[in-house]
């Protein structure tokens, strides 16, 4: 029996991965699964009734006085998708000038461009507070140079102020996947493009780009998935006008004493987003598809 069992390659595979799964299952899959069957429960005081009950998801989709969950979950994908865009728009051309354009001391580069992303993630959104504020780096700069005669209060508290912040804080996220894309593009072939009469532009777009997807793909579910649920930064920076659905989850388990409503939400909220990115995948995929036809 021992013998079959080392000779089968798939069960040496799962033996291999038996301590990776232990890991997911317990601290992933697990902790998923419980949530999932709280959202079901109902909750007074600190007594959970635990009888299966849809109260909760009624409550989320409820129009009787004012979509408030479906406003805010709206808002923050709304919102974390202009991010990711203003995230991919900075980042590609950092990771192309990177992979095309520098030949040497290329770990310095990367080190220089993690740098800022081994503060504290709390003192980043403390420093943008701070550019930001009433008597911030950027009203100070402004009246000082006689541009203006008092400080702008539109540039914190709101979704723009949200937006800023979740931009420089998830950049290096984006620039090393798309550069390790960039950088593993075989340059014969961009040779060869321009050797058959092809632009520098048509040739980063039949070439460049569409082999470089796969790290910018990736770059957007690394920034997208988490700034959706990100409460952090709209408590600081948003204000009422910046709030997004990880505010009012966090709110919900936390002071609101109503946990079951909470892990509602946030089921709710990942189903959307895992609906919304398996479209987007299907989309790029179709198109990488057409792309390879031609």
């Amino acid at each position: 029996m021992r013998r079959l069992w080392l000779r089968s390659e798939a069960l040496r595979g799962y033996l291999l991965l038996s301590p990776t799964l232990l890991v997911m299952v317990s601290l992933l899959a697990l902790p998923l699964a419980m949530l999932l069957v709280l959202s079901f429960w109902t909750q007074d005081g600190i007594t959970f009734d635990r009888t299966f009950t849809l109260d909760n998801y009624r409550e989320f989709f409820a129009y009787s006085d004012s979509p408030l969950y479906i406003k805010l979950l709206i808002r923050s994908v709304a919102m974390s998708a202009v991010s990711t865009g203003v995230i991919l728009l900075m980042s590609y051309p950092i990771a192309y000038y990177l992979a095309f354009r520098v030949r040497q001391h290329k770990v310095v580069w990367i080190i220089l461009i993690t740098v800022p992303f081994w503060i504290s993630y709390l003192l980043r959104i403390f420093a943008w507070k701070v550019i930001l504020g009433f008597d911030g780096l950027i009203n100070s700069s402004l009246i000082s140079l006689h541009l203006i005669d008092k400080p702008l209060e539109f540039l914190l508290y709101n979704p723009v102020a949200v937006t800023i912040t979740l931009s420089h804080a998830w950049a290096a996220y984006a620039i090393l996947p798309i550069y390790v894309s960039l950088e593993k593009i075989d340059r014969s072939l961009l040779e060869a493009a321009t050797d058959l009469g092809d632009s520098k532009l048509k040739r980063f777009l039949r070439i460049t780009l569409p082999l470089s997807m796969p790290g910018t793909i990736a770059s957007l579910l690394l920034v997208f998935i988490p700034t959706v649920g990100d409460y952090v930064t709209p408590t600081l920076v948003g204000g009422t006008s910046g709030m997004m659905i990880g505010n009012v989850i966090q709110t919900l388990v936390t002071t609101s004493d109503n946990m079951p409503m909470g892990a509602a939400a946030s089921v709710i909220m990942m189903f959307f987003v895992t609906m919304l990115i398996c479209g987007l995948l299907l989309v790029v995929g179709k198109r990488h598809r057409q792309v390879k036809e031609l």
